[in-house]
């Protein structure tokens, strides 16, 4: 069984072709649209922008492992553990969620 503990191990795993043929399976079922926004009401999809600083096109979908890669290797590429999310939904879930405009020096003493 393979184990996707280190980020050299889950890189190899992400970079294979076997991920890329399954993610595109997902995306497709999913009709590229965050299923996480959708169950809350909202529409997220995938708009095809271009980013001329990355010069490649900006990522707004991804295909998420809905038991966690780490500690479920076995259903790697179990297309019913997948399912395609907005970028910022992504992001939340894994706890890598941020403010916009938040004053970091509200409460402070102000002289």
């Amino acid at each position: 069984m393979n184990e996707y503990k280190t980020l050299e191990q889950k890189r190899k795993f992400y970079d294979g072709k076997e991920w890329k043929r399954i993610r595109e399976v997902v995306k497709e079922r999913d009709n590229y649209e965050c299923q996480e926004c959708k169950r809350n009401g909202s529409v997220s999809i995938d708009t095809n922008e271009y980013s001329e600083r990355a010069k490649r096109k900006k990522i707004q979908l991804v295909v998420h492992h809905i038991k966690e890669l780490e500690h479920h290797p076995v259903l790697a590429l179990d297309i019913d553990n997948l399912e395609t999310v907005c970028v910022a939904c992504h992001n939340k879930e894994h706890g890598r969620a941020f403010e916009l405009n938040v004053n970091k020096w509200q409460g402070d003493e102000r002289w």
